[in-house]
């Protein structure tokens, strides 16, 4: 009897060796596909099987899983989106060809182009920041004095806050406008700028599964112009009616992009006008792993046994408040040493830590989710006593990084 494999097209940092290991435990062989497997170390840290190939190349895709179809019985195919969110399109496609369960790909691919997703939102009446595209710096500069400075400005196809960035002033857009357009940013599509008002207020993220909110959490970001995931808390602290109040938005989001299949992450702003839909992320957000220490879920193998056919658990075993952490250096240089993490795990109520680097990787901040170098996890039954065993550990944690040099003229 042939061996049961999962399919995990690309890898991810984050939670990549997440969804290798929950596969493991539900008895499957995880196989990723990658345009460059070694990018992903974890890989080869635990001898998994990997195969080279070009993921944007559906048919060299559908080839690839028909050739291990010879050796395996493919249970399932998904993916692990990172910064190119097109992945999960492509796995969709994956999906039907071969007669597997999968998001619809269509629904993906709109919901992926912001400037598309925007627009279906709007018409079905869902709250979001004004926006405008742009394809030159003439028209980011009409549509932010359209719009009203401050703006938020951003690539209308991306993923991990790349290329996102609050401009404030006119001297700060047109900066940053010549940046994006003028060579040094890489685009995943034809250059497009998505420029909108900046929705200010708390920042919260629900995330779903299938149809219903498993989770609402309040997110917390470093110092602008960037936006820097710095910290999560689960539950978000909300009353009930504000709690039901992003429930209904979110899954109204679902309507309006055809979604409702597998995870989904929606990110939210309070604003004057109540919840405001900043951005819905067809996939499973970060915080899988908070929302595991708050509930007793874990999404990522709840995820798989969806893609593979199996009935879900979605049931909470526990109400405790966790907290996230991430560990963002102040300066750009060469990584030295950093340690702790040992003593912090050793802390009661730390439920994670994950160092992303290692001594002698050079540091350099781009503003955004690839400045983090490692997070720290905490949950209790209270939040202050939640807060306060997360700042215990991150205290615990050092590293030094020395400056690069000074080149002279």
């Amino acid at each position: 009897m042939a061996r049961r494999a999962l399919i995990l097209v690309e890898g991810a940092r984050s939670n990549g060796l997440l969804y290798v290991k929950a596969a493991q435990r539900l008895g499957l062989h995880p196989i990723t596909l990658a345009a460059d497997p070694a990018q992903y170390e974890y890989l080869a840290a635990e001898s998994l099987e990997a195969i080279r190939v070009d993921t944007d190349n559906l048919d060299a895709l559908i080839r690839e899983c028909s050739r291990l179809r010879a050796t395996y019985d493919i249970a399932g195919i998904t993916g692990l989106a990172g910064d190119d969110e097109s992945v999960s399109a492509t796995v969709g496609k994956l999906c039907r060809h071969f007669e597997l369960p999968g998001p619809n790909p269509a629904s993906i691919e709109r919901c992926c182009d912001k400037f598309t997703q925007r627009q279906l939102l709007a018409k079905a009446g869902v709250p979001v920041p004004a926006y405008r595209v742009a394809a030159n710096a003439t028209e980011v500069e009409r549509a932010a004095a359209e719009i009203g400075l401050p703006v938020v400005v951003k690539p209308a196809v991306g993923a991990g806050s790349i290329g996102v960035r609050l401009c404030r002033n006119v001297d700060e857009l047109a900066e940053y406008t010549t940046y994006l357009l003028g060579g040094k940013h890489i685009w995943q599509s034809s250059p497009r700028v998505l420029v909108e008002e900046f929705a200010q207020g708390p920042q919260y993220s629900a995330h779903i599964m299938g149809n219903e909110v498993i989770a609402i959490g309040a997110a917390d970001f470093g110092p602008p112009p960037h936006f820097v995931f710095r910290e999560g808390i689960f539950p978000a602290p909300l009353t009930d009616d504000e709690h039901e109040r992003i429930a209904d938005v979110s899954l109204s989001c679902l309507r309006a992009l055809g979604l409702g299949w597998g995870p989904t992450c929606i990110e939210l702003r309070w604003t004057k006008r109540g919840p405001v839909v900043i951005e819905v992320n067809p996939r499973l957000g970060g915080g899988a792993q908070t929302v595991q220490a708050a509930y007793g879920i874990d999404l990522v193998t709840e995820h798989i046994k969806l893609v593979i056919g199996d009935e879900w658990d979605l049931h909470k075993r526990r109400s405790h408040v966790a907290t996230e952490r991430f560990l963002i250096p102040d300066s750009d240089g060469i990584l030295d040493w950093i340690d702790g993490d040992s003593r912090a795990a050793a802390i009661p109520g730390v439920a994670e830590v994950k160092f992303y680097v290692k001594p002698n990787t050079p540091i350099v901040r781009k503003g955004d989710y690839r400045d983090c170098i490692g997070h720290v996890i905490a949950a209790s039954p209270s939040h202050d006593r939640t807060k306060a065993i997360l700042q215990r550990a991150v205290d615990s944690i050092d590293w030094s990084i020395t400056p690069f040099p000074i080149e002279q003229e």
